[in-house]
């Protein structure tokens, strides 16, 4: 149904910003790498940002210093600088050459016309290693082999000058993971430390503030360490077992602690710590982890362990000679669930349901008989016995023996009460089955289940009139978060993979939802730590070596997708400036195998419904794309001669792509699959007199299909785009919101919680994850097309956007809102009978273009400041 849109009346509300001029500009939310402050910055010119509330201001004054009180008063000693009319909020550090272990507090300053200054709370970001030179001690390690399965715990008793302390600080790294503990008391709620990179390329260290755990005298500091990805000893189809850097775990620790009378002491690693087996048997973070409760050493972390039978540590090399700080939102547990339904079969089996599908771990307190084993297994499905199913989960687990089964964690209890919960694994489950090998008896209190991710801050939500879109919203935002652990991943349980081309397509669904720049920042680095000396990408990063399966210009082109879809929505370009020669490469190696502008380098339309697509369409259409986003980065950053090389050769493949697969007496592009005419209308190369036959030819082939798409992974994400940009945003509605097979609200009216893998899930043993992104690309749909919510790339970050809501038939209402850079954006709109009522508030420093569809005039377009405003809309129907 198409619609006359005239505007009735524009109303401006109590307008939060104009009306209260008495309100003064209040700098807000102060950040440092994007992260409220920090303490372990190692670089030398460190991004700082801030949001506003009141009214406006055009001058703004950035000050830091060494101590806060003097910073308050108005005696900066570092830097201070004054930024007029801002495009962004935001600067980059130039001030004094920061020094190591040094706390930096910094504030922003409003100053308005009259000369009134009003100051932001003062805000703190700390150094931490700023040079290699800065570390002591060594590499440690136990003298195992790679395949030696017991996880090792180190110590190492330390005693503490008889004066004032003024700050005590651990910087960590690991080749592996560790858990870190101090007098007996883990030093933080982090999961999974550190992140999993190219360990032969690059590690990342951690800095911890340890002042208030540490006392006078004697003081004991533990390490325990996990496998994670760097002694792969599981064996799956991705061969990380054989991966180049695998070693046994080590690490690399130093404490500084300072004193008020202005000395230091330090506290490194070395041969004098000791180590013993810890009571964790076996780990691997792809399939689980075994506990045997009767080899716990209870005060193995505290002063005063016999530690007599322990062996000392050996120096190892470093797995690389590149040492990072971790600046990146951590792993942590962010909910506890508790069962919503239990069953019994005997005392030795019980089964327990959990309210949605998630990542994460358990937790279980359980009391049984000495050497009772349980065998904890989690699953996403069950067979129709009730028994959990793990079918499609152990898809490519190819298990050496029954001592490592996959996503089982295995537990040897101690006769009295034990508790157990991994610290070294993740899995994807909705159900637990825990087998005893005695009886035991547990109850829906005896277990939890631990939701696990990078704790990323929520910035935008949604919420409509029809009960399934908000379904699939939710779903979406669980599958992201699910993929989220210090890089994207595909799923949580089977593979854990890095693989490029999901990440890429559900790339928005991240960053309307989420602020993820810190993981996308450090998974771009993964990128340029692998990228081969020929300019290619292995399909799944990080990766050990070059993994050619699956890579190519539809998967990899994540490499200039996500920078310049970050450079959009924050309006920081530094990610793009430091990918851009890693693009250039890889654009030119591309070129280098493409006949007259095409190739057919890819995987295609991944998992098709069921017709087919040709690959070589859809693989030149990615690269023409990327070729489109280096020119874009070429002009942004002045490479004049790249601009002219890079537009030329895009030129070039649009033509040979309208040349080779346009058919323009019919107006399809292949053979008119709904991926193929989608895609050709998403990248935007269809010739401008065309567009509206090829819009019409993709409408009526999703006609044909009963309002339902028939696509792979790729013409998944553009399939809506393409239609809802071409006037048939009704068309694209009905297909998001169908509950009859294939779609996401089919696949919600039968219970998923979360986006699956394939659409067919029907039968008993299916191949599919339950909790896979890659087909969760309509959530970035749902903010653009019906909430409207559009980036400017001319003016990025939100300094200016679109709003342009689709008011499609058979929703009633929608609001989607986005904490931009600037602050709050609002988009809601509602029908009484022939009216629409549109709400939209727009944020201190940011403006918008409002575009309406007026299919008889075309697109009417509004420009709006700052403020909450409302739009009568009177809609007839043509």
């Amino acid at each position: 149904m198409k619609y006359i849109i005239n505007l009735l009346s524009a109303i401006f509300l109590i307008t939060l910003y104009a009306s209260c001029s008495s309100v003064e500009s209040l700098p807000m939310d102060l950040q440092c790498e994007y992260l409220k402050n920090p303490i372990g910055i190692d670089i030398t010119s460190p991004r700082l940002r801030w949001r506003v509330s009141g009214k406006s201001s055009e001058v703004f004054r950035i000050r830091v210093g060494k101590d806060s009180l003097q910073l308050v008063n108005g005696k900066e000693d570092i830097w201070n600088y004054e930024l007029q009319n801002p495009e962004m909020y935001s600067v980059t550090y130039a001030g004094k050459k920061l020094e190591p272990f040094t706390r930096y507090w910094w504030c922003v300053e409003t100053i308005d016309k009259d000369g009134t200054c009003v100051q932001s709370e003062p805000a703190f970001f700390e150094t931490s290693m700023m040079e290699s030179s800065d570390w002591r001690g060594g590499w440690i390690t136990d003298d195992k082999n790679v395949d030696y399965k017991p996880a090792s715990m180190f110590r190492k008793e330390f005693k503490v000058a008889d004066k004032k302390i003024s700050s005590a600080k651990v910087y960590i790294s690991a080749g592996g993971l560790f858990e870190l503990s101090l007098n007996g008391v883990r030093v933080s709620d982090q999961m999974l430390n550190p992140m999993f990179t190219a360990y032969d390329h690059r590690n990342l260290y951690l800095t911890f503030d340890v002042t208030s755990m540490i006392g006078k005298g004697d003081n004991a500091i533990g390490v325990m360490l996990g496998n994670g990805w760097y002694n792969h000893q599981s064996i799956a189809g991705w061969n990380f077992h054989n991966a180049g850097w695998r070693n046994r775990p080590c690490f690399l620790s130093n404490i500084r602690i300072c004193y008020t009378d202005g000395t230091t002491d330090w506290i490194v690693t070395d041969d004098s710590w000791k180590y013993a087996d810890s009571p964790i048997v076996f780990n691997s973070i792809y399939t689980g982890e075994h506990y045997d409760a009767n080899q716990e050493r209870t005060r193995w972390n505290k002063v005063g362990c016999d530690d007599r039978d322990w062996s000392y540590a050996q120096f190892c090399p470093a797995p690389s000679n590149k040492l990072v700080s971790q600046m990146m939102h951590p792993i942590r547990v962010t909910d506890r669930l508790k069962p919503t339904n239990m069953t019994v079969q005997g005392d030795t089996c019980y089964r327990f349901t959990f309210a949605r599908n998630m990542a994460g771990t358990i937790q279980l307190n359980v009391k049984g008989e000495k050497g009772t084993v349980l065998r904890i297994k989690h699953a996403e499905m069950f067979h129709k016995d009730g028994s959990l199913n793990l079918s499609n989960l152990d898809y490519f687990h190819s298990p050496s023996g029954d001592m490592d089964p996959f996503q089982v964690d295995i537990v040897t209890l101690s006769g009295k009460d034990d508790s157990f919960t991994p610290k070294f694994n993740y899995k994807g489950f909705q159900y637990v089955e825990v087998l005893s090998s005695q009886p035991i008896s547990l109850a829906c209190e005896n277990i939890h289940a631990l939701e696990m991710h990078s704790d990323v801050p929520f910035v935008g939500s949604i919420n409509s009139s029809n009960g399934i879109i908000n379904k699939i919203h939710e779903a979406c935002r669980r599958s992201y978060l699910a993929n989220l652990y210090g890089y994207p991943t595909d799923c949580p349980q089977r593979e854990k993979n890095g693989w490029t081309g999901d990440a890429h397509i559900a790339i928005e669904t991240g960053l309307y939802n989420f602020d993820v720049i810190t993981i996308y920042e450090k998974w771009l680095q993964d990128f340029q730590d692998v990228q081969q000396p020929n300019g290619q990408f292995p399909a799944i990063i990080p990766a050990y070596d070059y993994y050619d399966w699956g890579n190519g210009v539809d998967w990899t082109s994540a490499v200039a997708i996500i920078p310049w879809e970050i450079y959009k929505f924050y309006g920081d370009s530094r990610l793009l400036e430091k990918m851009y020669d890693n693009i250039k490469r890889y654009v030119d190696y591309i070129t280098s195998i493409s006949d007259d502008g095409l190739t057919n380098w890819g995987l295609g339309d991944w998992l098709p419904i069921e017709v087919v697509s040709d690959s070589r369409l859809t693989s030149s259409l990615y690269y023409y794309g990327d070729v489109v986003i280096l020119a874009k980065a070429a002009r942004l950053f002045g490479k004049i001669e790249d601009l002219h090389t890079y537009e030329t050769l895009a030129e070039k493949i649009r033509s040979s792509i309208n040349r080779t697969f346009f058919d323009e007496e019919k107006a399809i592009y292949a053979s008119g699959t709904q991926t193929e005419l989608a895609s050709a209308l998403y990248w935007k190369v269809v010739p401008d007199p065309f567009v509206s036959r090829v819009a019409e030819n993709l409408y009526k082939n999703v006609q044909q299909n009963d309002y339902h798409l028939n696509t792979g992974l790729l013409g998944s994400k553009v399939l809506l785009y393409a239609l809802s940009d071409n006037g048939y945003e009704d068309v694209a509605y009905k297909v998001a919101s169908q509950t009859t097979y294939p779609s996401w609200g089919y696949w919600m009216i039968n219970g998923a919680t979360t986006i699956y893998e394939g659409w067919d899930v029907s039968k008993e043993n299916h191949k599919y994850s339950l909790n896979h992104i890659m087909l969760g690309a309509i959530d970035g749909w749902f903010y653009q097309a019906l909430g409207g919510i559009c980036p400017d790339e001319s003016k990025p970050g939100f300094e200016h956007f679109i709003l342009s809501p689709k008011f499609v038939e058979g929703l009633e209402a929608f609001e989607a809102n986005y904490l931009s850079p600037f602050g709050q954006i609002r988009s809601f709109w509602k029908r009484q009978g022939k009216e629409i009522t549109y709400n939209f508030e727009i944020p201190i420093g940011s403006s918008a273009t409002i575009r309406l569809p007026d299919y008889i005039t075309g697109e009417r377009e509004y420009c709006f400041t700052s403020g909450i405003h409302e739009l009568k809309l009177d809609c007839k129907v043509q």
